[in-house]
């Protein structure tokens, strides 16, 4: 029987690097693998459903799932993740200094779905208490304008939420005065030209984000892998095999973070922040798996039901393929 054709769209990682470059099999599967930068994948997964299998942003699934409109199935192979105390960005001469000084500030985000603004609004509100509800929001493109929302949002009761006009940009509004504070996912350019206006709020990005982690123990999960919901009922072999692949390509390279022979990756200490990151976060501290993430996925349907994002919370059984969840065991 011949392999199964299908199109994988995921980002170009260590941790997705051995099946882009042939060392992993998808087994049964005959992959077409194309490397496109997050923002691309969503866009035409969301609005076209492109692809067979897809990076996806995981808040915007669990809405999906939640709507019970979505196209695709989740494997808990969770590619993404990130802390986001370091996407807060604030102009230095907005008198914030602490997270409290938010409260009552115009700050600007991508979308006000995206899974990076949704944790940071969380860790916000859970540790800081400033609600989502005492904040100006303004969305749109960060660098070009023209960016919307890419699943559509009913209006959320009691928030004070507005699209940029067409020709504004969330980092010229920063530069003119008009906002007091980013949120997002990337680096803003002025940022990375180092212009003064613009800081980060917590200057100690890693000991805030390993102080948070000691305290909460989440590791906030951005994307996972979902499958075309189609495919799986057609062949019902694919989620596993798919999901075995994703596993193993992200044991690579974990060891590949530990080789001092020859260095994988250009940075000299590459091995002992390994080791450095294990002893804080546990030896696989990269977590695939539901049971092994079950702390983090909870917190996300949590915060995207309380910032209204979701009717309902969404449960963790339902946003993943059922023979993912109980893999085998030797």
């Amino acid at each position: 029987m011949a392999d199964l054709p299908i199109t994988i769209a995921c980002g170009n990682y260590d941790r997705t690097k051995a099946i882009i470059d042939g060392r992993v099999k998808v087994e049964g599967c005959d992959i077409n693998y194309l490397p496109l930068y997050p923002e691309e994948i969503f866009h035409r997964l969301f609005k076209f459903q492109e692809f067979d299998v897809a990076e996806m942003s995981f808040s915007s699934y669990i809405r999906t799932v939640a709507a019970g409109t979505s196209d695709y199935i989740g494997i808990p192979a969770f590619v993404s993740r990130l802390f986001r105390h370091s996407g807060i960005y604030v102009r230095a001469d907005a008198g914030i200094n602490r997270p409290e000084d938010l409260r009552g500030k115009r700050i600007g985000l991508p979308e006000y779905q995206i899974t990076a603004v949704v944790w940071t609004r969380g860790m916000l509100q859970h540790e800081y208490g400033v609600k989502p509800s005492e904040i100006h929001w303004r969305s749109g493109g960060q660098e070009e304008p023209g960016r919307h929302e890419r699943t559509p949002l009913k209006p959320i009761q009691g928030l004070d939420l507005k699209p940029l006009e067409p020709h504004q940009t969330l980092v010229n509004m920063l530069r003119d005065g008009e906002l007091d504070a980013l949120f997002t996912a990337r680096g803003p350019s002025s940022f990375l030209r180092g212009e003064p206006h613009i800081k980060r709020l917590f200057p100690d990005i890693r000991a805030t984000e390993m102080a948070y982690y000691k305290k909460t123990k989440l590791f906030p999960i951005m994307h996972l892998v979902g499958i075309r919901k189609s495919l799986v009922k057609q062949h019902p072999w694919l989620a596993t095999s798919v999901y075995k692949a994703f596993l193993e390509a992200k044991a690579l390279a974990m060891i590949d973070l530990l080789d001092v022979n020859a260095l994988m990756v250009t940075l000299p200490w590459l091995s002992a922040e390994t080791q450095a990151t294990q002893q804080v976060m546990g030896h696989d501290f990269w977590r695939y798996g539901v049971d092994e993430s079950r702390h983090e996925i909870e917190a996300l349907c949590q915060y995207l039901h309380e910032q209204g994002l979701t009717d309902r919370r969404a449960s963790v059984e339902e946003l993943f393929v059922p023979s993912t969840m109980d893999m085998s065991k030797v």
